[in-house]
């Protein structure tokens, strides 16, 4: 394993109160309803804290005296969540189910350690009148129980419509309405430069807002499972117990979901990534019509075209993305793809990157047929492949990426 001195941490606190010891997580997903999330949008006056316009970032060239009034109108929808899970202690004597053991012992039975429970900590926002609520998979991951802490000091059971591990989204439900929304903005038009408040509940200390910029877009950590991430980068320090909550423009819109954070300790060094909202909403709207989500797949992976590392492979050509591997039995090895290829355009629209293509495949429904354009040899080859389905894989541990 590599020797780097940073790791990526999942930013949200667990407390164990017992020694540390494998936890087995239950993956539960209680499905609700079949109609989409009714989310909060600018032009629905009727939307408490909806943001004031729509409009173009302010290019106004005065200093921002206070962003006060944004978090007044948008920290009442952000909220803290507790899972709980239990977490079996380790069998100290597993032999002592055996009769030939036991006599040894008489009635002198050792005691086994009680089974222990362990409280995560992070946040989320509310994204619809009625109780949907917006966080991250790893928060609520094996939990039996869930609690939502609001801004008017209620407490309220939450239930998972639906979970999304590739993603690292879930969405909950609590039995109330006339909730206070955050209204989900449009994270494409986001410019690296925008300030940027990140609100949460890092370390259980209480809600906290904190100030920085968008550092980079369409960054990919590797850390959730099947790497379908377009993560917005933010300096706007972000600590456990952040993961879930609100990354929010001076528009007051929700333009990311605070994830993860790069750090030697554990503490925010100004390096911190978030989901952006363009990919909640459609992650979440699909959630709750179908509790799960379906992605298509080629069966190849890719590298960047003209790189030496692609050369290196053989990959002659300058352009698009280069083709490294061809599954058997893909969908791309059925449609002619081979190893070398040059993948240009996705149904039309040009490719560069590799993880945008990778999104853009994912996002296109199993079964779909979709046209490539592929250089080989110099040549341009148009060809039609049937997608398949995308089959997540274990997440990677946690350790293995100090």
């Amino acid at each position: 394993m590599s020797n780097k001195t940073f790791i990526i941490a999942k930013a949200s606190l667990g407390m164990v109160s017992i020694l540390l010891m494998l936890v087995f997580f239950l993956g539960a997903c209680n499905r609700s309803g079949t109609s989409a999330i009714r989310f909060a949008s600018t032009s629905d006056p009727g939307v408490k804290n909806a943001p004031i316009n729509n409009g173009p970032p302010n290019t106004t060239t005065g200093p921002v005296v206070s962003y006060a009034d944004i978090v007044s109108r948008v920290s009442p929808a952000v909220i803290t969540i507790h899972s709980e899970m239990r977490v079996r202690a380790p069998q100290q004597f597993p032999f002592m189910d055996d009769p030939m053991f036991r006599q040894f012992f008489g009635d002198r039975v050792p005691q086994q350690m009680p089974e222990q429970h362990r409280i995560a900590l992070g946040s989320g926002v509310i994204v619809s009148t009625d109780g949907y609520i917006l966080t991250n998979h790893h928060v609520i991951d094996g939990a039996e129980q869930i609690k939502v802490d609001l801004n008017d000091d209620r407490t309220l059971d939450a239930k998972v419509v639906g979970t999304d591990p590739p993603s690292d989204l879930v969405v909950l439900k609590i039995d109330a309405n006339n909730l206070p929304v955050l209204a989900l903005g449009d994270s494409d038009r986001v410019r690296v430069g925008d300030v940027v408040l990140a609100i949460g509940n890092p370390l259980g200390i209480g809600q906290t807002v904190t100030m920085g910029i968008i550092s980079a877009k369409g960054r990919q950590t590797g850390l959730s499972s099947g790497s379908f991430e377009d993560f917005l980068q933010t300096d706007a320090p972000i600590n456990q117990g952040n993961s879930g909550g609100a990354l929010v423009s001076t528009n007051s819109e929700l333009i990311g979901i605070n994830s993860q954070i790069l750090s030697p300790s554990g503490g925010s060094i100004g390096i911190g990534f978030a989901v952006p909202s363009n990919m909640a909403r459609t992650v979440s709207d699909t959630l709750v019509k179908n509790g799960k989500v379906r992605r298509g797949q080629l069966g190849i992976t890719v590298v960047r075209a003209n790189t030496d590392a692609a050369k290196e492979l053989g990959i002659k050509e300058n352009k698009g993305i280069g083709v490294t591997q061809v599954q058997p039995g893909s969908a791309a090895d059925r449609a002619g793809l081979k190893k070398g290829d040059a993948i240009t355009s996705f149904n039309g629209v040009e490719v560069k990157d590799p993880n945008v293509f990778r999104n853009q495949v994912a996002s296109t429904a199993p079964g779909s047929d979709v046209t490539l354009t592929v250089l080989r040899d110099g040549r341009e080859l148009q060809l039609r492949a049937t997608l398949g389905e995308f089959t997540p894989q274990p997440p990677r541990d946690m350790e293995q990426l100090r």
